[in-house]
């Protein structure tokens, strides 16, 4: 492989891209708008600059990585070349259906489609096209450049060929690829997600507030973040709707999600990326307070 195609230069779109762009592949980054694109060439740069800061890349090795990274407005011009699309656009399934069907139209035939979904069935999606054997999921965590997990999901239809170039091709990129199968939530967020439901539970029902819940999982868990800081990390609206993928996927009450983390995305307080979650954030500083909401 030598083309990647990324759909999306957001979070997750831009870390894939500068993944990609690091270890030498042309990467063609695709999104709605020269501003969102030049935002994300942006952020992997500043990105770069800390790797470089840290002797992980060389000042020539970020200039060269960054002339590998090519814009595109329209996908079929952003996706002509590509041996291997990875879309990376909002957790919605009508949305990332139509976007399937207009890759399978304007990709290569011998290209491989992948989605960096963190929960919709790839099954589902593969069914929109017609090369599901070449359809998978490539789920990367975040941020892609430091964190080492990708699940390499198989949908109903993958063919094993295909699930072996995208497991060799993750470990070229210094990924650890673990394989499994096309369930809601997959393994990662199965087990995640739930989890900070309950943290959530856990506050909403007043056992204790923000911090210590936090404090609780970090000292007594080994955690390297509490989960309701997670949760903001991660997006409160991500969060809610990978929980109704669970419940809709499992039909089973467990998964639904706490009325405090629907009113919260409903109000627009969706964690770092609004400002304010269950903790502010102050722009420009790593610093966080815990918010007034819940003191």
């Amino acid at each position: 492989m030598k083309t990647i195609s990324v759909i999306g230069s957001g979070t997750m779109g831009n870390g894939i891209a500068h993944l990609f762009a690091q270890f030498g592949f042309e990467v063609a980054l695709v999104d709605l708008t020269q501003e969102q694109l030049q935002k994300a060439l942006l952020t992997i740069s500043k990105n770069m600059d800390r790797q470089v800061g840290k002797g992980v890349l060389q000042e020539s090795e970020k200039l060269a990585a960054l002339k590998r990274i090519h814009l595109f407005t329209h996908l079929a011009a952003g996706v002509k070349e590509a041996d291997l699309v990875i879309e990376a656009a909002t957790e919605n399934l009508p949305t990332k259906l139509d976007l399937f069907r207009q890759l399978d139209e304007h990709a290569p035939k011998k290209a491989i489609l992948a989605s960096n979904t963190s929960s919709i069935s790839i099954t589902k999606i593969a069914a929109s096209t017609q090369r599901p054997s070449q359809v998978i999921g490539m789920h990367f965590m975040n941020p892609v450049p430091l964190m080492k997990l990708v699940e390499v999901i198989r949908g109903y239809a993958t063919s094993a060929e295909t699930t072996q170039v995208i497991m060799n091709l993750s470990k070229q990129v210094e990924k650890v690829p673990v394989e499994v199968n096309d369930y809601p939530g997959f393994v990662a967020n199965r087990i995640l997600i739930p989890m900070i439901n309950e943290a959530i539970y856990s506050l909403h029902e007043g056992v204790a507030g923000v911090e210590e819940i936090d404090t609780v999982m970090k000292l007594g868990m080994s955690h390297p973040m509490g989960p309701l800081q997670l949760a903001d990390f991660i997006g409160l609206d991500v969060c809610l709707s990978i929980l109704r993928v669970l419940q809709e996927g499992f039909g089973n009450p467990k998964y639904a999600p706490c009325p405090l983390l629907v009113n919260m995305v409903e109000a627009g307080y969706t964690g770092v990326k609004s400002g304010e979650g269950f903790y502010i954030y102050h722009p420009e500083s790593k610093e966080k307070s815990v918010s007034n909401r819940f003191k």
